[in-house]
């Protein structure tokens, strides 16, 4: 942006505009390059603040990731609840998740998720941040585990269902294929059958220990 006279207009950020713009670049960078290749010098590029004025508000680089992580984890969460609250009964209210993934692994910036990328480039030598990740996790599980008490099925469904989903992301992002969201819905329909005590076709109630 310039003035009428040529020279550059010097836009003044508050410390609350420029945290938000160095969160933003870093969450771009760190999630399409990897957290280790992304330096301070390039989210000063990317985000346009300066480099004082960087190690000003976030006193390191991991003190940046957590911050990208905190807000990839409230993402999550409310995307989470928006897709799962819109569905009726406590069953579709499990698959829903899968419906989620699968429109999530079909964005073009997919990558797979933020948090186990993290926890495999840091994780062994950065404790802070494996624990942001593990909460992250556990969150996760706990939230599938009330959609199962809800459904009225066993606590052992939980768990597997996580599983599924879990493994649905890294196996997406690996291949590049977003069927995989697909894949791990009927996987989730069968162990969601065989929890609820689905009847098998000659009459015999199937159910898993």
């Amino acid at each position: 942006m310039t003035q009428m006279d040529g020279r550059p207009v010097v836009v003044l950020l508050s410390d609350e505009k420029a945290r938000e713009r160095v969160v933003r670049a870093a969450d771009r960078l760190f999630y399409a390059r990897g957290i280790q290749a992304v330096g301070m010098d390039a989210l000063r590029t990317e985000s346009g603040v300066s480099l004082k004025r960087l190690y000003r508000i976030f006193a390191s680089k991991e003190a940046v990731v957590e911050e990208v992580l905190g807000r990839r984890h409230v993402m999550w969460v409310n995307g989470l609840a928006a897709a799962t609250d819109e569905v009726g009964s406590p069953r579709d209210r499990l698959l829903a998740i899968f419906d989620f993934l699968g429109t999530w692994f079909e964005e073009d910036d997919f990558r797979g998720c933020a948090f186990i990328n993290s926890f495999g480039e840091m994780g062994g030598t950065t404790d802070s941040l494996a624990e942001i990740v593990r909460s992250h996790k556990a969150g996760f599980q706990d939230y599938v585990a009330g959609l199962v008490a809800e459904a009225g099925a066993p606590e052992w469904l939980a768990p597997q269902l996580a599983v599924v989903a879990e493994g649905a992301q890294t196996t997406a992002a690996i291949a590049g294929d977003p069927e995989f969201a697909r894949h791990a819905r009927r996987a989730a329909e069968t162990l969601i059958d065989a929890a609820m005590h689905v009847r098998a076709p000659e009459g015999v109630t199937t159910a898993m220990p």
